[in-house]
Formats: structure tokens, C-alpha cells, sequence
């Protein structure tokens, strides 16, 4: 029974599985932003070319593309802490690894590209398994809550980590970025390794892997609400969550920024992203879920419309910080839509879809974006990918209800109703 000194908005920190997961990824999270942002830097520094930023995304995507599925399948048949356990340790080597070579000089665009590639072959396995840890470690009742605390301190770290790299890369230069980065990873490993939640894990049955994927593609195509989100989050990744691609062309081109510049724009959208996160967290239900997934989709793409006609940094800023609130009260609601839904027994392979077309579809859309900045200049870039995720969402609404039906397996999926 949750404490009566436990405020709405922590309430899933009463577990403390979660309560350390929360904290260490505090940590961690800062980290990976700093890195986010001095990656981006260094390739426009060693190379100043938009279609190779675009490129280095990509590759950090693309092993979402080949790899998720079969990840879900291990992350419901394997204990998930082993499995976080093991990519945030390989994650935390490659990040030394490019602080190595940038600070000893010797980085070269094709380091950057390959450890890149390296790295989303780590999070392609630690996204299904993370995802669908929340549940063992708070429980169904406070899942909502616990992932959208998650989202908050995601997007606290959007405020700190891009500042804190801005900062770093002109005092000491970029390769400390990295090198930070790489020790925050001890924060999660250490709460990962103490935790007392019991390794569960699921026999296969006889199955094949094959066979398993087949199941959890069955469950989404069987359930209206569920497909609804995943299609519409497939469109949304495509046009309008390339920011790390357009945002530093916006700083470096358009608003002619420095360093410290274009992390201020960076912190600035993160600084709206974690007031949307705490405000869904405190007043977020699933009864709302539906506006609220169209609601933040329309408004992130008429934000990016804004930012292809703005001129000063600091009107740069506040479009990005409404694009921050609107991004994060589109993509938690869509996540908690889904998780709330799905069956247990089904809950990796499921949300390893989810996390293949949030994350698989990305090197495809910062192509794109790379693409059009290069061949119509930043401003138009945004405005294309701005109306067109206006409308994505807008078709989406009149298609499909946006929030699935609490525990009900797809024969038992509710009447649709329109949003």
C-alpha cells in the first residue's frame, strides 16, 4: 500500500528496485546527452558536412532495424536485469573508446561512425529489455507513474547533459565529453547489480524465435488501439524526432551559434521536455490518453514549422522548449498507451515493435533530414517535416482509437470510439 507521505508524482519511487533504477539512470542519462551533443559537434567539426551528421545517426539506428525483434524474444526469455547488465557495460567501453581516440588526436569520421554503429547494436538489445523491466520492478499499479518519472529524468538529462557538453567541449574539449560520459555508466551498472528483483525468465515452449516474433506481430495487428499508436509513432519518428540533426545546423548556420550556443538551444528543448514529463506524471490518466497523443504530435510539428522562420536564438529557444513538452506528452503517452495493454507473457516482444519503428525508422528520417537541410536549407527542411507530421497525426486521429482497452488481449479489444 502506497505511503500517505508519497507524493502523486513519486509514487513509483516507493519501490526500491525502481527507486535505484531511477537514480542511476539520473546519472547515466546526463551522460548520454553529453555525448549526443558532442558527437554531433565533432562530426560537423571534422567534417562539416549535414549528410554525413545525418549518416552517423543513421548508422546509430540502423541495428534497431535488424536486431530489435529478435531482442524482444530474449527479453522475454531471459532474466532482463543480466541483459541491461551487459549493454550498459558495452556502452560504457565504447564511449571510452571515442574518448580515447579524440583525445589522443587520432579520431577520424570513420571511428565516429563505427562506434556509433557499435553502440546501437547495444541499445537494439537494451531497449525491449528495459521497456519491459518497469513492470518487475514496481509493479502493474505504478507503471504509468514509473514511466513517466523515466521521461523526467530523460529529460532533466536533455537539460543538463547538452549544457554540461556545450561547457565541457569549450574549456577542455570534446573527448572529455566522452570520457565523462563513460563513467556515468557506473551509476546504472551499480544499482543494477545490488537490486534483490527476482532473474525471471520464460520458458520458450518449443518455439522458435521465429515463431515467438510471429506471436507478439499477431497480438498488434489484432488490436486497433495498439497498432494505431505504433503507426503513427513510425510516422512521427520518421518526420519529426530528428532535432539532433536539424538543431545543430539551426545553431551552427541559420543563428550562426557556437558550442556553447547550440547547447543552449539543446537544453532549452530539454527544459520543455521535462515539464511535460512531470506534468504527465502527475496528471497524466489513461482516459486522456488519446488527446494527449494527437494534442503533442500536432503541436510538435507546428513547432518545427516555427523554428524554419525563426531569426534570434532566443526565440529559438522558446519554440524549442514548447517542441520539448509537446515531444514528450506525445511519446509517454504513446508508450504508456502501449504498455498498459499489452499482456505480460507478450510484453518484450511487443514493445521490441514499439521500439523498432521509434527508433528503427530514424536513419531513414535523419537521412531525410540531412537531405533536405543540404538541398532546400535548414529553414525549409523544418517546415517540410513540420507540416507533414501535422498531418500524419491529424489522418491518424481520424483512423484509428489511440488508447488501448487495460488488460484486454486483442479478441477482447473494446469497441472503437473516436477520439
Amino acid at each position: 500500500m502506497e505511503a500517505p507521505s508519497t507524493p502523486r508524482t513519486f509514487r513509483a519511487l516507493r519501490h526500491r528496485n525502481f527507486r535505484l533504477f531511477w537514480l542511476g539512470q539520473m546519472i547515466s542519462l546526463a551522460g548520454s546527452w553529453m555525448q549526443m551533443t558532442a558527437q554531433a559537434w565533432l562530426v560537423l567539426t571534422l567534417t562539416g558536412s549535414a549528410l554525413k551528421l545525418g549518416l552517423v545517426s543513421a548508422l546509430q539506428f540502423t541495428p534497431v532495424l535488424l536486431l530489435t525483434l529478435y531482442a524482444g524474444v530474449l527479453a522475454d526469455r531471459f532474466p532482463k536485469r543480466k541483459i541491461l547488465l551487459l549493454t550498459q557495460v558495452s556502452l560504457a567501453l565504447f564511449a571510452f573508446a571515442l574518448a580515447f581516440l579524440t583525445l589522443s588526436g587520432q579520431v577520424r569520421f570513420w571511428h565516429v561512425a563505427c562506434l556509433a554503429a557499435l553502440s546501437g547494436t547495444a541499445r537494439a538489445f537494451d531497449a525491449p529489455a528495459r521497456q519491459s523491466f518497469f513492470v518487475e520492478m514496481t509493479g502493474k499499479e505504478d507503471l504509468l507513474n514509473a514511466v513517466a518519472l523515466n521521461s523526467t529524468i530523460f529529460n532533466l538529462a536533455r537539460v543538463v547533459g547538452p549544457a554540461l557538453a556545450g561547457v565541457t567541449i569549450k574549456a577542455v574539449g570534446t573527448g572529455w565529453a566522452f570520457l565523462i560520459n563513460g563513467l556515468s555508466f557506473f551509476a546504472v551498472i551499480y544499482a543494477l547489480w545490488v537490486m534483490t528483483v527476482p532473474d525471471r525468465a520464460r520458458r520458450a515452449g518449443g518455439r522458435s524465435a521465429l515463431g515467438e516474433i510471429r506471436e507478439g506481430l499477431a497480438y498488434i495487428r489484432g488490436t486497433p488501439a495498439v497498432l494505431g499508436v505504433i503507426v503513427l509513432l513510425g510516422a512521427i519518428s520518421t518526420l519529426a524526432l530528428n532535432l539532433n540533426v536539424l538543431v545543430p545546423l539551426l545553431a551552427r548556420e541559420v543563428l550562426e551559434l557556437d558550442s556553447s550556443g547550440y547547447g543552449f538551444l539543446m537544453s532549452a528543448l530539454g527544459a520543455g521536455a521535462l515539464l511535460g514529463s512531470v506534468g504527465l506524471a502527475t496528471y497524466g490518466t489513461e482516459g486522456r490518453q488519446a488527446r494527449l497523443i494527437v494534442a503533442g504530435a500536432v503541436l510538435l510539428g507546428t513547432g518545427e514549422v516555427a523554428l524554419g522562420l525563426v531569426g534570434s536564438p532566443v526565440l529559438a529557444a522558446v519554440v524549442l522548449f514548447g517542441c520539448g513538452a509537446a515531444m514528450v506528452t506525445y511519446l509517454a503517452s504513446s508508450n504508456t498507451s502501449v504498455q498498459t495493454a499489452v499482456p505480460d507473457e507478450l510484453r518484450g516482444r511487443v514493445m521490441s515493435v514499439y521500439f523498432l519503428v521509434f527508433g528503427g525508422v530514424t536513419p531513414l528520417g535523419a537521412f531525410l533530414a540531412g537531405a533536405l537541410a543540404e538541398r532546400l536549407g535548414t529553414p525549409a527542411a523544418f517546415g517540410v517535416v513540420g507540416s507533414l507530421s501535422v498531418v500524419a497525426a491529424l489522418a491518424a486521429a481520424g483512423v484509428w482509437r489511440l488508447v488501448p482497452s487495460r488488460g484486454r488481449t486483442s479478441k477482447e479489444a473494446a469497441p472503437r470510439q473516436p477520439i
